[in-house]
């Protein structure tokens, strides 16, 4: 007796994404400084796949579709007192920044606002900030959908 594959089955086989993930680089006066909120370097990524960006920085998390990501930009360096520890809120703007250095990282605009700060989700950002190690590869795999 032939076992037949189940319809289905195959469908999910066939519907599996593909996932890049990127680790934050952290500086060690950024580490200290994020570890009294739960951010480690392994609860810092961000993830994406076929239709989605996660952004994962402790106990904070940003999700949004890859269409909603309208620009990508290399930025820094950045000031040390303005960006360590917790997620950041811009105060002028609404933006979110997760750093883990002073360096560099990848600024992602939004065209809708995102939730992400504040656990009610009554806070929108338009934009987040995230100093993953590798800044090219995350620019060039969200700039690849356009």
């Amino acid at each position: 007796m032939t076992r037949q594959s189940h319809p289905s089955r195959t469908l999910a086989l066939r519907n599996v994404r593909a996932v890049q993930r990127f680790d934050f680089h952290f500086a060690a006066a950024y580490r200290r400084a994020a570890r009294p909120f739960g951010i480690t370097p392994e609860r810092a990524w961000v993830q994406i796949d076929d239709e989605h960006l996660i952004a994962n920085y402790g106990p904070w998390r940003l999700r949004t579709t890859l269409a909603n990501i309208s620009r990508v930009a290399i930025t820094g360096p950045y000031r040390f007192y303005r960006t360590a520890g917790p997620a950041r809120l811009g105060v002028t703007d609404g933006g979110l920044t997760f750093a883990s250095n002073g360096e560099r990282g990848v600024l992602l605009s939004f065209r809708q606002r995102v939730p992400a700060i504040d656990p009610l989700r009554l806070i929108r950002h338009p934009e987040l900030t995230v100093t993953v190690t590798d800044v090219h590869g995350l620019v060039s795999a969200l700039s690849a959908d356009r």
